[in-house]
């Protein structure tokens, strides 16, 4: 049976690469930004455009906050890409005034809440002589966590996947990172827990390995 699979809008930008990406996997994908489709989705594809503070006014504005966190409850698959790897955790500082007028603050920072999947932050990439922000192919090493992870093969252990990103997420617990790329520090490039997972990267523009990520999210579905 052919599984739904929503792709949210949070209106901002095109996400039709990912649409395709799911199709061509098996899945039929619908992009929305109704929280009722959400809720209903066999499975939920978060996509990455936008800033992390942008996306996340959006969401609780309009509800799809609260229908993402209901979804994961529920035990439904769900694919963050990019800025939607960021949006699983805790907290992120970028496009946060940092003048006390938006958010909370916490060391020095200000930042606001995110999805709360998992436990950390999302913060800039150092400029340490690269450019930020990455962008390009780049290699991944799968970790002894990642081992397990279901969206993962043995032979994806250092094959290059396609990056476009300034910041990266910090988790507090290490067993959630299943794979890890070293661009200006070694950050989590796929993050994992039970039914949610997480790109840095972006698997719908990487090519065959990348495809087969979303075969693999979609046949979890």
């Amino acid at each position: 049976m052919t599984k739904n699979i929503v792709v949210v809008d949070y209106h901002k930008g095109n996400l039709s690469s990912v649409e395709r990406g799911l199709d061509d996997a098996g899945a039929s994908a619908l992009i929305s930004d109704k929280p009722a489709d959400i809720e209903s989705a066999d499975g939920v594809v978060i996509p990455g455009v936008g800033a992390f503070a942008d996306a996340m006014a959006f969401m609780n504005e309009s509800g799809q906050a609260e229908a993402l966190r209901t979804a994961i409850a529920q035990g439904k698959p769900f694919l963050g890409i990019c800025l939607g790897t960021q949006l699983m955790f805790d907290r992120g500082c970028e496009n946060v005034p940092q003048d006390g007028s938006v958010g909370f603050e916490r060391d020095g920072v200000y930042w606001v809440e995110g999805l709360g999947f998992l436990k950390g932050a999302c913060v800039r990439l150092p400029e340490v002589g690269l450019k930020v922000p990455h962008v390009g192919w780049d290699q991944v090493s799968i970790t002894e966590a990642g081992q397990t992870c279901a969206l993962l093969t043995p032979d994806m252990d250092g094959r290059n996947f396609y990056f476009t990103h300034s910041y990266v997420s910090v988790p507090e617990d290490p067993e959630v990172i299943a794979a890890t790329t070293d661009y200006a520090k070694v950050f989590p490039s796929i993050v994992c827990k039970g039914n949610a997972f997480g790109c840095q990267f972006h698997p719908e523009k990487s090519s065959r390995t990348g495809a087969l990520i979303m075969q693999r999210f979609v046949e979890l579905v």
